[in-house]
């Protein structure tokens, strides 16, 4: 079965990773703009890390035959410093009309600031001028409270909820996304701190498929770029239909990117 992984940091993965996931029918994989574990001090590392994603990594999955695309923003951690965030965001629009750019993301909520608030506009509008899907990224703190925020937000702004991806879903936000939005809704799989395999099918077993994405979201911490293909096992294991498995993995994640116009459903 082939995978698209719709959330997941290769920056910092081995290409020993790219060849694993190439293995375990991973075909293509959305990068967002995230944090990197410490915060940048100067807009030139958001300019190198940018191209970085949007010019090295492609090269460097290609190798392996999977397609990289990326998403570009202004991380909610990094929101808290406004003189910062005013000079990102001023010098980001251009990074949006490369060729593997395909949304705006991760943005959103961290602690949920006033500052954070006004990023997150700011990015919408942006993504809203382009034409690009946005992913949302819930808060791993007070998630609830971020979610319902954020929902808000997209209400009061009348923005396009089908051109959004509200990621980092657990049991306590997903029947609040699913009531009170028409927008896809991601479920990370990252067992210490996310979604376990089971936890993610569970889910999925009692929401359904439409609109539903899985990713990995592997960065530099303990985490597993193939979560993805472990939870397409888990989902078998259930007895899950495999046309359902396929649409979570592979064609929902088409659709959700293709809307971009930056490439056809793979």
């Amino acid at each position: 079965m082939k995978i698209f992984d719709p959330h997941i940091h290769m920056f910092s993965r081995t290409t020993d990773d790219y060849e694993n996931m190439a293995l375990a029918g991973i075909r293509a994989v959305v990068e967002p703009s995230f944090w990197l574990g410490q915060p940048r001090t100067n807009l030139g590392t958001f300019l190198d890390y940018w191209s970085l994603i949007t010019e090295w990594e492609p090269k460097r999955a290609a190798q392996f035959q999977i397609r990289h695309f990326c998403t570009i923003s202004l991380n909610p951690k990094e929101a808290n410093d406004r003189e910062l965030a005013r000079e990102v965001l001023e010098a980001m629009e251009p990074y949006l009309e490369r060729p593997t750019v395909v949304g705006v993301g991760e943005i959103g909520f961290d602690k949920i600031t006033g500052a954070e608030e006004e990023a997150l506009r700011a990015q919408l509008e942006m993504a809203r001028r382009h034409n690009l899907p946005v992913l949302i990224h819930l808060p791993h703190v007070d998630k609830l409270r971020g979610a319902e925020r954020t929902i808000a937000i997209l209400k009061e702004m009348d923005y396009p909820e089908e051109m959004v991806d509200l990621d980092h879903n657990t049991e306590e936000t997903i029947p609040l996304v699913k009531e009170k939005t028409r927008c896809w809704a991601g479920h990370t799989v990252y067992t210490r701190t996310k979604l376990t395999p089971a936890r993610a099918a569970n889910i999925l077993e009692e929401f359904g498929t439409e609109k539903m994405l899985v990713n990995s979201s592997a960065d530099w911490g303990v985490s597993d770029p193939l979560n993805v293909p472990k939870t397409v096992l888990e989902l078998r294991k259930r007895g899950f239909p495999e046309e359902e498995i396929e649409k979570v993995v592979w064609r929902n994640p088409n659709e959700f990117y293709a809307q971009s116009g930056k490439f056809e459903p793979l």
